[in-house]
């Protein structure tokens, strides 16, 4: 079955989907052939919890097409290791709201609508 993942990173998102037997390691080559970092420059994690196992699947880590819809994809976060060796934090910035919307695209409300005054006699 498919499962819908969203891996994030600081301000990236990436959309992808898989098979819920899809090893960790093909995940990360997954996101190598997007950003070009080799797999063993990335570390995911699910819940602020390293996924660390490679040859785990994304159902071994609970990931399945009953969690992970394309309507509600998973959450991955997705770390790099910097030039000096060292992990980096994870960090995952909050998605962006759309702004409002202008007042001529907003519904309108039909219960307000001006009544004609009646004839004074």
């Amino acid at each position: 079955m498919d499962v819908f993942l969203m891996i994030r990173r600081k301000k990236l998102t990436i959309f992808t989907d898989a098979k819920e037997s899809t090893l960790m390691g093909e995940v990360k080559k997954i996101i190598e052939g997007i950003l070009k970092v080799p797999p063993e420059n990335q570390r995911l994690f699910k819940d602020n919890t390293p996924m660390a196992d490679e040859h785990k699947s994304l159902s071994d880590y609970g990931y399945t097409s009953a969690v992970a819809r394309a309507q509600s994809p998973a959450t991955i976060g997705l770390i790099f290791k910097t030039e000096e060796g060292e992990w980096e934090p994870l960090d995952i910035q909050p998605l962006s709201s759309p702004p409002e919307l202008p007042d001529v695209m907003k519904p309108q409300d039909t219960s307000q609508t001006h009544q004609p005054e009646p004839n004074a006699v």
